[in-house]
């Protein structure tokens, strides 16, 4: 029987970030050429056979479709995802406002990248050591498995490590190439204010916006997430009163169009 992962649940955790990693360019593409008029079926057709992302091969792009965009953006958490960017490129959003929001979508579907970040990533950050290593990044692997009743190959581990310090490395958690370390915590008020009205549009006000685990993604610890709040009260992206535990957090918009609209 599998044993409760490091969230106290039960955790899936996958290979797929190997092959996959951030691909940031190729799934913005894909999310920009998705939409509601086509079955996924003719739609994927249509990228990986026109080849819209550019690959030498048909065998990457399909790569791309099936183990990173369908997987994190199509039946990922929450599910069709790429509506929540799409909005955003529509309006043509920077990329250090897209960045986060890529990142989120990505962390809440591989559970792997999700727990590791928390787990390790998180309190390394507060400890005078930011220097992330391959080789103790292997040894969290090991454990985070072993605590799921799995085990892969030896010659899986590292080159899963890599992968994850890779994809952090791209989605700007960490920083450097081949000695990689925690990057200073940046996350754009607008970035937030959009991830927060993506959270409260699934299910999640007042304090429990506040808590949620999923600022930690970001390293942030509840007096930042706090400050970032007031700050995009501050820019007009919600509304936000506190007075002791209470809290009341408003967004002057119903859809994630309006929301896009509010922020740029």
């Amino acid at each position: 029987m599998r044993q409760k992962g490091l969230l106290g649940v039960n955790r899936d955790y996958t290979a797929r970030l190997q092959k996959g990693g951030a691909v940031l360019n190729e799934i913005r593409m894909i999310v920009r050429n998705w939409t509601n008029n086509e079955s996924w079926e003719e739609q994927s057709r249509r990228i990986i056979e026109d080849n819209i992302l550019g690959k030498k091969s048909i065998s990457r792009a399909k790569d791309v479709y099936s183990r990173v965009f369908l997987h994190r953006f199509l039946k990922g958490n929450p599910p069709e995802a790429w509506k929540i960017v799409r909005v955003l490129e529509d309006v043509n959003a920077p990329l250090e406002i897209l960045t986060p929001v890529y990142y989120w979508i990505t962390a809440r579907s591989d559970e792997l990248l999700y727990d590791f970040v928390i787990n390790d990533i998180m309190p390394r950050s507060r400890s005078h050591d930011q220097t992330v290593r391959v080789e103790e990044t292997a040894a969290w692997l090991k454990n985070a498995l072993a605590g799921q009743g799995q085990k892969w190959a030896d010659s899986v581990i590292p080159k899963m490590s890599r992968a994850l310090l890779a994809a952090l490395r791209d989605f700007g958690i960490l920083e450097g190439a081949a000695k990689k370390k925690i990057a200073p915590i940046f996350l754009p008020a607008e970035s937030f204010a959009y991830l927060a009205f993506t959270l409260s549009k699934l299910g999640k006000s007042g304090a429990s916006l506040i808590n949620h685990p999923d600022w930690n993604l970001f390293l942030m610890g509840k007096p930042l997430v706090e400050r970032i709040f007031v700050e995009a009260h501050q820019k007009g992206f919600l509304r936000y009163d506190a007075a002791g535990n209470i809290y009341r957090i408003e967004f002057d918009a119903d859809t994630y169009k309006e929301m896009a609209d509010v922020i740029s």
